[in-house]
């Protein structure tokens, strides 16, 4: 009976042992599990990826002007601002027209005094004739006459060539813009006396159209010729800090590949009736060439690589990750075609992948765009005016 006694308590204690043994277990087994890891999901979904040839382009006039004087003088005035947009037609420069109005009154008085001269020896050589055909004068003294009035009417027609040249000399006192377009910084000031043509006075850019120059690997000239030939091909270009697209048309393609790049010049046309493109400026340039029509998409940044070939995690129902080996196919405006591997509506992580493994907890923090989202309907909008 003791020996019972005895036992009971031994049993009890050995039992109060292991239970405080196996909650010691449970707690280091806890703290020794890694904390879910963040990341950020977004959804595979259903959408039309256009496949594009994407390059840096550069800006260019659609023409070019150096404007100079025709003829010499003194500049009297400059009638614009550097920097202007001026129209075809309107007047740039006055340069001193005083010596050109008397050259001008010059030859117009020339031309009076022969036209005079030749009305008198005209008749006197009517009347020779006369006399002539009657014997009463030689024939060679006829013929001095009528030489007489034909070199007078000869010098008539060059008084007249003289007048028209001098009232040209005269219009050139005034320089027109020869094109529609932005000027450039005034090269000479007014109270210079300047040399025609050798000065040059303003540079004009024409920019309503422009051109956009960009390159393209060879391997794609046959298919851009054949889409060139069957229709206008749109090209999109932005300024590198700016989203807002240009549209244009592809309407040059270079006559030789540059053998040093392996490429081949491409010049696309833009109305630029904004003027948001500038010469000399550089843009990022994307040319379609096909649409892929329902294609499953996720961003680019989900799509890893591994020894096997691209792969993505995805979000299992249970919150762990999962890897999925996938096919892909073209990638454009930062969304990647999926051939195989996933379905519509699955969570594919596109950020904090590098903590990831097979079945590792994971907790999904809110992208950028959400949470701008939810302060925006948590604070009054603010108007933005470009």
């Amino acid at each position: 009976m003791l020996n019972m006694r005895l036992r009971w308590p031994l049993l009890s204690i050995s039992a109060l042992t292991l239970v405080g043994l196996s909650g010691c277990r449970q707690k280091a087994a806890k703290a020794s599990a890694p904390p879910p890891a963040p990341v950020t999901l977004a959804r595979v979904r259903i959408a039309n990826v256009p496949q594009q040839l994407r390059a840096i382009g550069m800006v260019t006039a659609f023409s070019t002007v150096e404007v100079k004087a025709l003829v010499s003088g003194e500049l009297v005035s400059a009638d614009f601002h550097q920097g202007d947009y001026v129209r075809r037609g309107q007047t740039l420069f006055a340069i001193d027209s005083r010596p050109f109005q008397a050259a001008l009154a010059m030859a117009e008085a020339n031309l009076a005094k022969d036209e005079a001269s030749y009305a008198a020896a005209a008749e006197e050589a009517r009347r020779y004739g006369q006399l002539a055909r009657q014997g009463v004068v030689s024939r060679e003294q006829n013929e001095q006459m009528q030489a007489a009035a034909r070199a007078l009417n000869a010098s008539i027609a060059a008084d007249r060539a003289a007048v028209r040249s001098a009232k040209l000399n005269l219009s050139y006192c005034t320089i027109a813009s020869p094109v529609e377009g932005r000027t450039g910084v005034l090269l000479v000031k007014p109270g210079n006396v300047i040399q025609a043509n050798s000065t040059v006075l303003v540079t004009i850019n024409q920019i309503e159209p422009i051109y956009v120059s960009f390159s393209v690997p060879q391997q794609y000239l046959g298919q851009l010729r054949d889409l060139a030939r069957r229709q206008n091909l749109p090209v999109q270009v932005w300024p590198q800090n700016d989203r807002r697209a240009s549209v244009g048309r592809l309407t040059f393609v270079d006559n030789a590949v540059d053998n040093s790049t392996g490429t081949i010049r491409l010049m696309a046309t833009f109305p630029n009736a904004n003027r948001r493109l500038w010469p000399g400026e550089y843009v990022n340039a994307a040319v379609t060439l096909s649409v892929a029509s329902g294609a499953q998409v996720v961003p680019a940044a989900a799509v890893l690589t591994g020894q096997n070939g691209p792969y993505v995690y995805i979000a299992t129902p249970q919150g762990t990750a999962e890897n999925r080996n996938v096919t892909t196919g073209v990638t454009s405006g930062g969304l990647t075609v999926i051939q195989q591997g996933l379905r519509p509506g699955e969570m594919v992580v596109t950020d904090g992948q590098i903590g990831l493994y097979p079945g590792a907890k994971i907790k999904v923090t809110p992208t950028p765009a959400a949470s701008s989202a939810a302060a925006s309907r948590a604070q009054p909008a603010h108007l933005h005016v470009e």
